[in-house]
């Protein structure tokens, strides 16, 4: 090597560093890739990311590999570089060289070239894979025998390769891939997959409406009264019972009976054969298992039943996308709000039997939906027994005060959120300066 001229020790040393900053790169740009991403551009028959794929799929190799080239390099540069401050400097020069090639190799082969690969990591992988991929193949026996030895001493301590962590992402990880795509991803989906995650965690108790809210035909009724409502009836379907929705008879949609409201032709018997039969649901079903399930047996509303066989309340197809895509109505006061009345000082009157998911959804808040359904659940769950009287009791942060007690319920409260008065009182400190 002494006959070789400094110029183009240099020269190979300048080609080295720029190999060791290759080989450093492509390690981080190979590890940081978007995996999903990359499957997209696969699906997509890209070259550059087939050839990425296949690399990454035994990356124990790929590592072994790069760390081989990168190692290799890296020795040879540190003994040119020796042998030119031997030649400049003599015998000092190893000390030289050692700390200026130290310098040297963190910021032009490994600091500078990694952080690039770490910000766009496509623009180092895809690239590289066209170089490693041969590599890969010149070098396959002695990366084999590294890998040999390597999974030898993992299996020693209980790791194979085997073992490599799985790029499946559990609920609560795609809840954050989904909450931090930003501007990707417009807010209204956001909120639409958002909704879609967590129909595993509502179940049909929670959307469904309450026994004494159901509105339907009682086919005891007289059948005059019967035909009035009809006529002048809301709802495409309506259950159909005899006395109590515990004995439902089926589901009448109103498009099959039209005709014969028009003629004056109904009767009981044809409202019976005209109806669907019932569909029952147990209480506790997921609302994704639902949704399902109504798309299995054509049905779009259902009798919630518990385990004994009683009626608690029906659910609608129509309840479970509302849960998906929100109201499908954009007017307070005709939505589940009925139930609850804005005041002058920021507190809300509220019907006791309002549903604690229609409160929180209609005001925002977050009063805890695990446990009781309505308010009045919430409230004497609280207290731990039914109130006598009228009283104050504080849950989280809101402030529940008691305004009727009647028949063992709490039929109204006025509820204030001290989130609310803190932004009222920082609102009125603004005003007065």
């Amino acid at each position: 090597m002494n006959d070789i001229p400094i110029s183009v020790l240099f020269s190979i040393l300048g080609v080295l560093i720029v190999m060791s900053a290759f080989f450093s790169s492509s390690e981080t740009g190979m590890m940081t890739l978007n995996r999903y991403r990359l499957r997209h551009l696969v699906k997509k028959k890209q070259r550059s990311a087939i050839l990425v794929d296949k690399l990454l799929s035994r990356p124990d190799r790929l590592i072994g590999m790069i760390l081989v080239g990168n190692n290799f390099v890296n020795i040879l540069a540190s003994s040119i570089a020796t042998v030119i401050a031997m030649r400049l400097w003599g015998d000092s020069g190893i000390a030289i060289a050692t700390g200026l090639l130290t310098l040297i190799i963190l910021v032009f082969a490994e600091v500078t070239p990694k952080t690039l690969a770490a910000i766009k990591p496509e623009s180092v992988a895809f690239p590289a894979s066209y170089i490693l991929t041969p590599m890969m193949t010149a070098m396959y026996p002695l990366v084999w025998l590294l890998n040999v030895i390597c999974n030898g001493l993992l299996r020693m301590v209980g790791v194979t390769a085997e073992q490599a962590g799985s790029d499946h992402l559990s609920r609560e990880e795609l809840r954050t891939v989904v909450s931090e795509a930003g501007a990707m991803l417009p807010k209204r989906h956001k909120g639409m997959l958002l909704s879609i995650l967590d129909l595993e965690e509502v179940s049909v108790d929670d959307i469904m409406i309450p026994k004494h809210e159901v509105v339907g035909i009682d086919l005891d009724e007289d059948l005059g009264d019967i035909v009035n409502f009809l006529r002048s009836a809301q709802h495409t379907r309506l259950p159909v019972y005899k006395s109590d929705l515990n004995a439902p008879v089926g589901v009448l949609h109103l498009r099959k009976i039209s005709r014969l409201l028009m003629e004056d032709e109904l009767n009981k018997a044809k409202i019976m054969q005209q109806a669907a039969e019932p569909y029952f649901i147990p209480e506790g079903t997921p609302l994704s298992t639902q949704l399902m399930n109504f798309q299995k047996v054509k049905r779009r509303m259902g009798f919630v039943v518990d385990e004994y066989g009683d009626v608690q309340g029906i659910v609608t197809l129509e309840d479970i996308l509302e849960e998906i895509v929100g109201e499908f109505t954009t007017d307070f006061a005709s939505s589940s709000s009925q139930d609850i009345h804005p005041q002058d000082d920021g507190s809300f009157i509220i019907d006791g039997l309002a549903t604690i998911r229609d409160i929180n959804k209609a005001l925002k808040w977050h009063l805890p939906t695990k446990g009781p359904k309505t308010l009045n659940g919430l409230i004497t769950e609280q207290l731990e027994h039914i109130p006598e009287h009228n009283l104050c009791v504080k849950i989280g942060n809101y402030r529940i005060e008691t305004l009727q007690i009647k028949d063992n319920l709490v039929k109204t409260a006025r509820v204030t959120s001290d989130k609310g008065k803190a932004a009222r009182r920082k609102s009125a400190n603004k005003a007065a300066t």
